[in-house]
């Protein structure tokens, strides 16, 4: 699943943010400082972040600044409510990909983050497969032995985690963090559930096995 980090101290903004992504079918982490936002950027691989500039712990610019000099290429969204064209221009010069000037609408927000998360989805690989297993990532198309799959988004996020990883065992807690957002409560049997779906749709000879006590691992016996 395309997954998007919304860094902005004001809650009821956050929120609002938040639940429109969300609504429009990505998994969405969240912070209110740089602080938290740096955790959680260093540990999951984000498709796009929406990052207020003036933040309780500093302007956003000069973090990802930082980063882009490590060699961070996550897409970067700056909101904010300076529109000087001088506050624009420093925003791209230290590493943002687009800037949006507050207030905005909702829609017009939506459609930016859309169309930064399809520019990161070229640093991934165009073709998946194992097998006679087929994931075309830019068609989000998945084709078993040759007969196109209709699958969820999260089903697509899963298998496409699980063929990333192909013979390796994968982890509950790894599915639900790279599959799921901070709203998913990681002691239910959501992987699980979604993992019988897939099951069914790819059918046989079975590709995505148990592994006890750890979690699954997508590949031959």
């Amino acid at each position: 699943m395309t997954r998007v980090m919304v860094v902005e101290d004001d809650e009821n903004l956050r929120l609002a943010l938040v639940t429109q992504l969300r609504a429009a079918g990505y998994a969405v982490d969240e912070a209110g400082d740089i602080a938290t936002a740096d955790r959680l950027l260093r540990g999951t691989h984000h498709d796009c972040v929406v990052l207020d500039r003036m933040l309780p712990d500093g302007d956003a610019i000069e973090y990802v600044h930082m980063r882009r000099q490590l060699g961070w290429r996550a897409p970067v969204l700056f909101l904010t409510a300076r529109d000087a064209l001088a506050d624009r221009v420093a925003g791209f010069e230290h590493g943002g990909d687009d800037y949006l000037v507050k207030p905005f609408v909702m829609a017009e927000l939506t459609e930016r983050v859309a169309n930064l998360c399809h520019r990161s989805a070229f640093d991934r690989p165009s073709v998946l497969h194992h097998e006679d297993l087929v994931m075309d990532c830019a068609r989000r198309e998945v084709r078993r032995a040759g007969v196109l799959l209709t699958l969820t988004n999260k089903e697509y996020a899963v298998l496409e985690y699980l063929l990333t990883r192909a013979g390796l065992p994968v982890q509950r807690a790894d599915l639900i963090e790279h599959c799921w957002d901070a709203q998913a409560d990681p002691m239910s049997n959501v992987v699980d559930v979604v993992v019988k779906r897939l099951r069914r749709k790819l059918k046989e000879p079975e590709l995505i096995h148990a592994v006890r006590g750890l979690g699954y691992r997508l590949g031959s016996r």
